[in-house]
């Protein structure tokens, strides 16, 4: 079994900065790859980026330029680091512990709790 634990979001203003972490444990090692995604209220559950074992990494559209995915192999986590935030990234945003392979990324059954970024004046 994966345990997934986010942290790090609040309320901030547009063009304002969060770091998202989001540390790992169990089984999480069986995965090659992570991957932080989103939800905002009455849509899906988008995938924002991903990254590999090897620290390879890919965005959505919508974030490139703007958020970097990064990993700590010695702490197990993982971390979302976001700025020029926008009201549309408003969400609850999710990390995941799953496997990169065909050039995409397939998410594992587990997922954290979540935690709630806003972008608000």
């Amino acid at each position: 079994q994966v345990q997934l634990v986010e942290s790090g979001g609040g309320l901030v203003q547009p063009g304002g900065s969060l770091r998202l972490s989001c540390a790992a444990s169990g089984r999480a090692f069986i995965f090659n790859a992570r991957g932080w995604y989103r939800q905002a209220p009455g849509k899906q559950r988008e995938l924002v980026a991903t990254i590999t074992s090897d620290s390879n990494t890919n965005y959505a559209d919508s974030v490139k330029g703007r958020f970097t995915i990064s990993r700590d192999n010695a702490k197990n986590t993982v971390y979302l680091q976001m700025n020029s935030l926008k009201p549309e990234d408003t969400a609850v945003y999710y990390c995941n512990a799953g496997i990169y392979y065909s050039d995409s990324y397939h998410p594992g059954g587990s997922w954290g709790q979540g935690t709630q970024v806003t972008v608000s004046s």
